[in-house]
């Protein structure tokens, strides 16, 4: 946290002056067990949703979403505070990406096994994610998150999660789906 401070602290300046708002999101999603917990990111949107009772997922050319926060999300910079949940530890570097939990209530009933994402805290980062599953919540694409979710769970090694970091940083960078 210390070696990224200019940079959490370059993110959190830009949010404050390009919008109106707090500089940090808080939502709450469910982490390990099931249980609730509070997700935190950089605000990269006019309108924030709690994701408690209902959820519309981020679309490329999205009006909620800022100049400043086109930027910060398609860079990943927006997730950079899930590092306290981290130290908090109510998250995972490395795991299946927490979603609101109005996509859970709709999805659970919907993909079999679809709650087994649960048993291993959350990540800032996930199989899924590297393997081109981040955003989207049709149900072809969310059932394809799962299945590499879950597939995260069977095969889970320290060699797995250092693998899935390194795709992310090169990821990052050439990800054509971030939005």
């Amino acid at each position: 946290m210390i070696c990224l401070s200019p940079v959490l602290i370059g993110v959190a300046v830009g949010v404050k002056l390009t919008s109106d708002g707090p500089v940090i999101f808080r939502q709450r999603r469910y982490g390990l067990d099931g249980r609730q917990i509070m997700v935190y990111k950089f605000r990269s949107m006019t309108v924030t949703e709690d994701g408690a009772s209902s959820y519309t997922q981020v679309t490329r050319s999205d009006s909620r979403v800022t100049p400043f926060g086109a930027f910060i999300r398609r860079t990943s910079l927006d997730e950079l505070p899930q590092l306290l949940n981290v130290l908090e530890g109510t998250m995972s570097l490395v795991g299946p990406r927490p979603h609101a939990i109005a996509v859970n209530e709709h999805y659970r009933s919907l993909i079999p096994s679809y709650m087994l994402r649960h048993k291993v805290k959350p990540g800032i980062t996930g199989w899924a994610q590297v393997n081109g599953f981040r955003g989207g919540d049709d149900l072809r694409t969310m059932t394809k998150r799962i299945e590499f979710d879950l597939d995260y769970l069977k095969n889970w090694s320290i060699w797995f999660d250092l693998r899935i970091i390194l795709r992310t940083c090169s990821v990052i960078w050439s990800d054509r789906d971030a939005y």
